[in-house]
């Protein structure tokens, strides 16, 4: 959402697009939101066909080790500790105010690195 205007997609709409990767895509634990949202951006900003394509794989690959310097993983389950496909973790995790507390961290990190490659 962060990006969205400046990339000519309304708030609505980026909240649309994005409700199923919270959670490591719908709660699986998978790729982290923060990064899943970060790689949309890259191919808002860079994507098409051909040499885009490639061009914005590469960019993708460096936002994804960038990410994984900061904090270990791209993963869900592993950054916040908690098997989020678990509903007992799912609560718990809600319950310890994990995502206010961790995820934030990590949507920041995600739009630094996003600034930092212009």
């Amino acid at each position: 959402m962060v990006f969205g205007e400046d990339l000519g997609v309304n708030r609505e709409t980026c909240v649309q697009v994005s409700t199923a990767f919270g959670g490591g895509m719908a709660h699986l634990g998978l790729t982290c939101g923060a990064v899943t949202g970060a790689l949309m951006v890259l191919g808002l900003r860079h994507g098409g066909t051909g040499g885009q394509k490639q061009a914005t794989y590469g960019l993708a690959t460096e936002f994804v080790k960038r990410f994984r310097e900061a904090h270990g993983s791209i993963n869900c389950t592993e950054l916040i500790g908690y098997d989020l496909s678990d509903p007992e973790q799912l609560a718990e995790a809600s319950a310890r105010i994990v995502f206010a507390s961790k995820c934030v961290d990590y949507v920041r990190t995600a739009a630094r690195i996003l600034e930092e490659m212009g």
